[in-house]
């Protein structure tokens, strides 16, 4: 299983690359995809990203359900409206280039606020795109309301 782990902030060029940190390519050294699959965060002002190989199993898992509930109607005909057909149809593929970059579309930087950083955050079996101080701001509010959590006695 892939492990993304850490925060790694990088520069991104006029073209929109970015070196992918290295501790993140060794991770998905064995995927049978050289590059991410990527997509606009629904929850944040970032970008999720996955091995192709973790995206390929979520579809995997996603259409195993549909056939074990006898909804062949919708595997034929799709719902529509589900989250994982609308981060489908969301989603790219972003290829490294011989230098371990990526070139992040126009939509997904203008979405994230990227500009000239990137920031890497590991978030286990993916991880997320950030403008550095959009990022900066959410840690600090994230670990602000851990804080809190932990002296109300709600622990981590």
């Amino acid at each position: 299983m892939t492990a993304f782990l850490s925060t790694y902030v990088n520069k991104v060029d006029r073209k929109k690359r970015v070196s992918v940190p290295a501790p993140f390519r060794a991770a998905l050294a064995g995927s049978s995809f050289a590059g991410l699959v990527v997509y606009r965060s629904l929850r944040q002002h970032a970008i999720d990203a996955f091995s192709r190989d973790v995206f390929y199993q979520l579809n995997s898992r996603h259409l195993s359900r549909s056939m074990e509930g006898d909804d062949f109607e919708r595997v034929l005909l799709g719902g529509g409206d589900s989250v994982f057909e609308t981060i489908m149809a969301m989603a790219h593929e972003l290829p490294f280039d011989g230098e371990g970059r990526i070139v992040i579309p126009p939509a997904l930087a203008d979405h994230a606020g990227i500009s000239d950083r990137a920031t890497f955050v590991g978030r286990g079996n993916r991880f997320e795109i950030w403008a550095p101080e959009a990022f900066r701001d959410h840690e600090d509010r994230a670990i602000d309301a851990l804080r809190r959590r932990i002296e109300n006695g709600g622990g981590a």
